[in-house]
């Protein structure tokens, strides 16, 4: 059997040598922080369902513990324009799409440094030179000078064999980055879609209170007219006439502030959208449209830390500071470099292949920090302090998100309450009001009274509009706060 060139066998040993060298990682090994040691959200226990009351936003709410989130949950709401709009805006918004073109560019980031990290670097190089060289370069004072072409041909090969795994930390960190611009891709699903359902509420809401401030105008100006012909004729002072005009002027004030709300609350929800403030075909949404959600998940707080995309973020964050804590740590031991190379040089093109012009050459260089002043293991120390310092955030990000959990709990439950009371109240100055219209027009109360009752009135019509957005906003935050169903996206889901 014929031996293979001596060129071929050195190149093989020295890459079988290269894959024995790749044995072990210096530095932490990343383990996933333990989630507190809590089964409850609340100090108390949460009512197994909110009250009752009437109108489209009184409907009870029933808590169901260790359930999980849809992920289209803003269709439960019931409403097909904002079905519509937010599926619109998870397809056009610019925000995610930027969160998207972060994930490919890391991605695209990590295969690059995959690559470069993890496999041999091999380069193929041709040239040709046409030199003079002085005859005294060959001990002849005055001999001709010679001239000839030189052509040169190769293969380069050079590794850095990953002894003591600061390859495999680096890529670490770089697959941590991946995993941090995904989470964050899923943070911008959530944050669009909480805020185009809380801003479709909130217009709702504006053009519940414009309605309602707008009856209040026009029952005061029938009052209005009562009183003027009570002063025409006599029966009433001119006190009582300027203090109607007053009220009336007062509650028609309400309505420009309410008309401007309106407005800007309609070109947010067109920007969430992906689209400019201008655009005439947005929805426009009551709370009617509306159905308040009847059984409400709630996560265990374990699931939590699992299901947060804020938190999932954070902790690839610390994953991140953890390899560099390895990379840091690697940077203390030797560096070993080895090169290979094979081709050939020749003075003529046509002997460039020949066996006479072959030429070779292996090599092998290491690299052991000296004396660097203190500089490797201050990156070091500096390296596990962004660790720890990172711990510490993920921490606080994971009780930030408990506390969003158990504010959104107990805002259903006291809405709830608040919405019975506002309800109950407005039924009463309702009925306080017809009497006291009825009584002011045969003389039986004062018109101090009437304008009390206007008022009393006036303002919990407008608060119990209030009431109800502020039932369906919360009902929307304890999704998001829940982490909005991602994990239970299907392919047809947006």
């Amino acid at each position: 059997m014929r031996k293979p060139p001596v060129r071929l066998t050195l190149l093989g040993v020295m890459f079988n040598g290269m894959l024995g060298l790749s044995a072990c990682a210096v530095g932490p090994d990343f383990h996933t922080p333990a989630p507190p040691a809590t089964q409850a959200y609340t100090p108390t226990p949460l009512p197994d369902r909110t009250v009752e009351s009437v109108g489209p936003a009184g409907a009870s709410q029933r808590l169901l513990p260790a359930s999980t989130v849809q992920a289209d949950w803003w269709t439960l709401f019931h409403c097909e324009p904002l079905d519509r709009l937010v599926r619109e805006g998870l397809e056009r918004s610019p925000s995610v799409h930027a969160a998207a073109h972060a994930l490919r560019a890391a991605q695209a980031t990590l295969d690059a440094e995959t690559a470069s990290l993890f496999f041999p670097r091999i380069d193929a190089s041709a040239g040709a030179t046409r030199q003079r060289v002085p005859a005294a370069e060959f001990g002849s004072a005055n001999g001709p000078a010679a001239i000839y072409n030189l052509y040169t041909a190769s293969v380069a090969v050079s590794y850095k064999p990953d002894v003591f795994g600061g390859a495999r930390r680096t890529a670490e960190a770089y697959r941590a980055q991946v995993d941090y611009e995904r989470y964050e891709l899923e943070a911008a699903y959530l944050t669009l879609s909480s805020n185009l359902v809380t801003t479709a509420i909130s217009e709702a809401s504006y053009r519940a209170q414009l309605a309602a401030v707008s009856d209040i105008v026009a029952s005061q100006r029938s009052t209005l007219k009562v009183v003027e012909r009570q002063f025409e004729s006599g029966a009433t002072s001119k006190a009582d006439l300027l203090a109607q005009r007053t009220q009336l002027a007062a509650t028609e004030a309400q309505l420009p502030p309410l008309e401007k709300a309106l407005a800007q609350t309609r070109h947010r929800l067109a920007v969430l959208v992906g689209d400019s403030p201008s655009r005439p075909d947005l929805p426009e949404f009551e709370l009617t449209a509306f159905t308040l959600p009847a059984e409400l998940p709630v996560s265990l707080p374990s699931e939590l830390v699992r299901n947060r995309p804020d938190i999932q973020a954070s902790e690839a964050q610390l994953h991140v500071a953890s390899a560099d804590v390895g990379i840091a740590t690697a940077n203390l031991y030797p560096q070993i470099t080895l090169t290979a190379s094979a081709g050939g040089d020749s003075t003529a093109l046509g002997d460039l292949f020949k066996p006479g012009a072959r030429a070779w050459a292996l090599g092998g260089s290491i690299t052991q920090p000296v004396f660097h002043a203190g500089e490797l293991r201050a990156q070091r120390r500096a390296a596990q302090a962004r660790y720890d310092g990172a711990l510490d955030a993920y921490q606080s990000t994971v009780l930030a998100s408990f506390q969003q959990v158990a504010d959104s709990l107990r805002a259903i439950e006291w809405d709830a309450k608040a919405l019975q009371a506002v309800a109950n109240s407005e039924a009463l100055a309702k009925e306080s009001l017809g009497l006291s219209e009825r009584q002011y027009a045969v003389g039986g109360v004062s018109y101090l009274t009437l304008l009390n009752a206007q008022r009393q009135y006036f303002d919990a019509r407008r608060t119990r509009v209030q009431a109800e957005a502020l039932r369906f906003a919360d009902t929307a935050a304890l999704y998001a706060a829940l982490g909005g169903g991602w994990w239970n996206r299907t392919a047809a889901s947006p």
